[in-house]
């Protein structure tokens, strides 16, 4: 194992901490000196137009930030990546999710322990798009011979949080009436509000857990078969025999795992199983098998432009020096906030209502991968680390919590994406309503910068107490994303640019990026605890005062 470089022992960030001592922002000052600071900071990254210009850095940060990166080995860490290197120390695993991306044909191919991980994706990609167009087509039909109209994904974590963010962004390509819905939470809410409408006979349910052992998932995965036998049978659509109900889960479920034992005891085809294997993380998955409910909606065309965006991202990290490589330059701004300038929070506002989910995905993503005390190779983090990630899609977050970013104590970097073009042009009494929308997340990132002083309050008339209340601080840091629009191409390019902001972040902090060993304790002591739920004496005893407490409550107002 390649111990990890103590970031903080080279020189680099001795000069950022000298930099950061003598440190004192002034974007007002900075735009006005230098008439080139925009074009200086503002790169393309694929479709994507990524303006860092009001980030609060000068061209000597950004420099000493460069200088991080290269001695902390980010590019030597990305080519030990895509090589197939195991890099995911904790697990002994290699981490190749640009493998997912990669195109048919990708010269040289690409062998890793003894396996061509290329035919092999091309493989499950294969299968999964002749799958698909069997569902789209009605060839795939429910066990009454009616044609699939709802596809309910059945998953939790990254066999959820992906493909649910990335059907509401690609609504708009949905082409073959056929609908998508996703259950994850064990709460029996989740499951009986995603299928009250629905009929039986027209629905495909898919399993999306790779061991085929998730407690959540499974547990709903036997409720939905439940649900699906008993409205077949109201409807007499099935008989009351163990047959019916095989030939049911046949024509209804199909899985996305690799433990085809497990499938097929729950009564799946193995044929009908889709597999991805264990150098996917789950929160990296979406652009594996994970994604079928995206093929079956949006076809396979459209899941293969969104593989080609991720994959021109990984190119530019590939091929581009440092110092113009976008999402290497994303991550070393976001280590200059959270370790030098002091940041604990990280915003993502999507000027896009088709990104609601997006904040929801990258908080797995960032917050799972880096929230870790403990280096790569088991010794303990030199600096802190992560950052909690969190957003809503303006203007709804304009008039929510803008206020504490624009007037509070805290600071909070801030990352604006927005589209020139949108996917339902409307007017409003001749009015381009897009064009108002898109004023606003201009309007935001230059007040965030800019400010507003005591005295241009005091010029517009207001006077006294009002005038602090009404003054702006400005120097509040925002990276402006643009794109034409939201295509599945630029889809998956920026998902893929905060995949690798994530990476980026995690070689400088010397972490395992790709284990989540932090989940495991809860999940361990849930089990432990269900007994104690159902009225086991010995499992109530095992536990401490607070939970026994809680115990007693739950027992005490639980209905009969």
């Amino acid at each position: 194992m390649t111990a990890p470089i103590d970031a903080t022992t080279t020189s680099a960030w001795a000069e950022l901490t000298s930099l950061r001592e003598s440190f004192s922002p002034d974007l007002r000052a900075w735009f006005d000196a230098d008439p080139g600071r925009v074009e200086r900071l503002s790169l393309p990254l694929a479709d994507l137009h990524v303006d860092l210009s009001k980030n609060l850095v000068t061209d000597e940060i950004v420099a000493a930030l460069v200088r991080l990166a290269e001695q902390t080995g980010v590019a030597e860490r990305y080519a030990a990546m895509l090589a197939g290197e195991h890099i995911n120390t904790t697990e002994d695993r290699a981490v190749l999710h640009t493998a997912l991306r990669r195109p048919a044909g990708a010269s040289p191919a690409l062998v890793v322990d003894g396996q061509e991980i290329d035919q092999d994706v091309q493989d499950v990609l294969d299968t999964l798009s002749a799958f698909s167009e069997r569902v789209r087509s009605g060839e795939w039909v429910g066990v009454t011979g009616k044609k699939v109209t709802h596809v309910v994904n059945i998953g939790i974590g990254g066999s959820d949080l992906g493909p649910v963010m990335a059907y509401e962004a690609l609504k708009p390509y949905a082409d073959a009436g056929i609908e998508a819905r996703f259950v994850s939470n064990i709460d029996p809410t989740d499951l009986a509000q995603k299928t009250a409408d629905l009929d039986p006979e027209a629905t495909l349910f898919i399993v999306a857990s790779k061991t085929f052992t998730t407690l959540e998932t499974l547990t709903n995965a036997r409720l939905a078969r439940d649900w699906l036998w008993a409205g077949l049978a109201a409807s007499g659509a099935i008989g009351d025999d163990e047959a019916s109900r095989t030939d049911a889960v046949a024509h209804h479920f199909v899985a996305v795992s690799t433990a085809l034992d497990k499938v097929e005891e729950f009564g799946i085809d193995p044929k009908n199983a889709f597999g991805f294997w264990d150098w996917v993380g789950g929160r990296y998955s979406v652009d594996s098998a994970i994604g079928l409910s995206l093929t079956i909606v949006f076809g396979p065309a459209v899941f293969r432009e969104l593989l080609a965006g991720f994959h021109a991202v990984d190119e530019h990290v590939r091929t581009t020096p440092l110092g113009q490589n976008v999402p290497v330059l994303m991550g070393l701004l976001n280590v200059w906030y959270v370790n030098f300038l002091g940041a604990q929070s990280h915003a993502v506002l999507p000027y896009a209502q088709q990104l609601s989910r997006f904040a929801a995905y990258l908080q797995q993503l960032t917050m799972e991968s880096n929230g870790k005390s403990v280096r790569w190779d088991g010794s303990p983090v030199t600096t802190e680390t992560g950052e909690v990630f969190w957003g809503e899609p303006g203007t709804n977050g304009q008039h929510a919590f803008y206020q504490l970013i624009h007037q509070g104590t805290r600071l909070i970097p801030a990352d604006f994406i927005a589209f020139v073009n949108p996917a339902y042009p409307l007017k409003d009494g001749g009015r381009d309503v897009h064009g108002l929308f898109l004023a606003n997340f201009l309007a935001q990132t230059k007040a965030l910068a800019f400010g507003k002083t005591a005295e241009e309050v005091e010029a517009e008339g207001t006077t006294g107490a009002l005038v602090a209340a009404r003054t702006f601080s400005g120097n509040r840091p925002t990276t402006s994303i643009f794109a034409p629009s939201l295509t599945p191409a630029v889809l998956g390019q920026l998902i893929a640019l905060y995949e690798h902001i994530t990476f980026t972040q995690g070689v400088i902090w010397g972490i395992n990026s790709f284990d989540q060993w932090g989940v495991e304790l809860g999940k361990q002591l849930a089990l432990q605890i269900a007994p104690a739920i159902e009225g086991d004496a010995d499992a109530v005893a095992a536990q401490d005062p607070s939970t026994k407490a809680l115990l007693s409550y739950y027992h005490a107002h639980r209905d009969a």
